[in-house]
């Protein structure tokens, strides 16, 4: 049967970190499949195209946020944001992603139909505003839970009384001058730690203003056994030797705070307090009321945050905003902060599917009443795989197991000839739970619009790369739960 000019196999949504690796994986195990990457923006790239405030850079080490089937082969191994984009940007290149790629192709609706075993996908041509229609026989979702059109801000009184610029980091401007101000920067997590110590450089001063703090521990921006083992092995062999070293590493980091927080906290506060030489008031702003990995860890790279402080370039303040003033910012203690510049790094907004709407043979999907299977499918919802990276360690090397898997399921029904795949959960003692197991604002914001993930396998979704890698790698795709159909 002939296929209309806009039909594919495989649809892979996003051409970010996550797509581009889809693609790769989807290319090398099923060489026969034909796919298009719908990318909504005009780059690729995703979150690395479109962060672009000063010091923008990763929190995980470039060994495991890096491609399992592409070496990193920078110095740094805490790398700056317009290194990995190239990263991505090569990679694309050379396996010839680039050439599938449909940009400003927004997808705003996708409609499976069982009776022909396949997906109509709208995508929004944002340069000529029309809608245009695709068909495949799979989805693959790469494009994260993050809302690329708007941060987080929360509602400030008297915003409009200030007289100087109000930046969020999502939508920085090329053109903010910053150079001999004084700036407040409003957050405490992994972007603010960025902009701190990045912003000190130039202006006048700068203050990290937080309402509660957060875990901080610094790590060497480049990686000592990587240095060593480039003088004496292969790119390959010393990227698979520290990828592994650092998945160990941090998996041993996060089960150790997690069967020990007291110990772990009384630890991470010591080496802030170690980093700040002691200084006690210093100490005050880096020991949080959690437990470590209730919320996510912040890494900063050579301790240059420390460094900022102890140097009087920078420094913290631990209290509320009571509201925007025409200088700066009245605090609920009763201070003020003047400002000449002030950045909320007040978090993300969380975004199920990009704000894509599903529907199954009619009916409308919600994500909320939805069970994700393995970390990677929706129960109900068949042929579509969508990515869900790890809170405690690098997205990568989640996105690599599940692109693994979705190739090894893809040949799987091409091999019994089935043409539709679904997770059934018929289980009742299966509990639900949220899917993310965080307490982030920015997670809590958001995560009732989420669908949920179960209290066992293959429900559960696992924040263990070593659990992942034997259920994804080495179980049978056909365990009883996901169901199996010809059209």
């Amino acid at each position: 049967m002939s296929q209309p000019p806009n039909h594919f196999d495989v649809l892979i949504v996003g051409a970010g970190l996550s797509g581009i690796g889809a693609a790769y994986h989807l290319q090398t195990s099923c060489p026969g499949k034909t796919y298009a990457i719908l990318e909504g923006r005009e780059r690729l790239g995703g979150t690395w195209d479109l962060f672009r405030y000063p010091g923008v850079r990763s929190d995980s080490d470039m060994y495991t946020l890096g491609y399992s089937f592409r070496p990193w082969t920078e110095a740094k191994s805490i790398a700056d944001g317009a290194s990995i984009l190239a990263y991505v940007r090569e990679t694309a290149e050379a396996y010839g992603i680039d050439r599938h790629i449909r940009y400003q192709h927004r997808v705003e609706r996708a409609r499976w139909s069982s009776a022909d075993a396949r997906w109509t996908v709208d995508a929004r041509d944002l340069a000529s505003g029309e809608l245009v229609t695709f068909t495949c026989g799979f989805i693959f979702a790469c494009a994260g839970y993050y809302d690329y059109e708007a941060g987080y801000t929360p509602a400030f009184e008297g915003v409009e009384r200030f007289k100087g610029p109000v930046v969020h980091p999502q939508h920085w401007p090329a053109d903010l001058d910053y150079a001999g101000k004084r700036v407040v920067v409003i957050g405490s997590g992994a972007t603010a730690m960025t902009l701190v110590p990045a912003m000190a450089k130039r202006a006048a001063h700068v203050t990290m203003l937080q309402r509660s703090p957060t875990y901080v521990i610094a790590a060497p921006e480049r990686d000592r056994l990587a240095d060593w083992l480039r003088e004496k092995v292969s790119p390959e062999a010393t990227y698979d030797v520290v990828r592994w070293k650092n998945v160990l590493v941090s998996m041993a980091f996060f089960s150790y705070c997690r069967r020990y927080p007291a110990h772990a906290k009384k630890v991470l506060v010591g080496l802030a307090r170690k980093a700040l030489r002691g200084d006690a008031e210093a100490t005050r702003h880096f020991t949080p009321t959690y437990n470590p990995w209730d919320q996510r860890v912040c890494l900063v790279p050579d301790g240059d945050l420390f460094d900022v402080l102890k140097s009087g370039a920078a420094s913290v303040v631990t209290d509320r905003i009571k509201s925007f003033t025409e200088k700066g910012l009245a605090l609920e203690s009763g201070a003020e902060l003047e400002a000449d510049v002030i950045v909320t790094a007040t978090g993300l907004t969380l975004k199920f599917l990009g704000g894509v709407a599903l529907e199954v043979d009619g009916r409308a999907v919600d994500p909320a009443k939805v069970m994700t299977y393995k970390g990677m499918m929706g129960s109900g919802v068949p042929n579509l795989a969508i990515f869900i990276g790890y809170t405690n360690a690098s997205w990568t090397l989640k996105c690599d197991l599940t692109s693994e898997y979705v190739c090894r399921l893809i040949n799987h029904i091409d091999a019994h000839g089935y043409t539709r795949c679904c997770p059934v959960n018929d289980n009742p003692s299966v509990v639900e739970s949220p899917l993310l197991d965080f307490s982030s604002g920015y997670v809590l914001r958001s995560i009732e619009k989420f669908p949920r993930q179960g209290s066992r396998p293959p429900w559960k979704l696992h924040q263990n790369y070593a659990l992942d890698r034997r259920a994804l790698r080495h179980t049978p795709i056909e365990d009883g739960v996901l169901r199996f159909s010809r059209a």
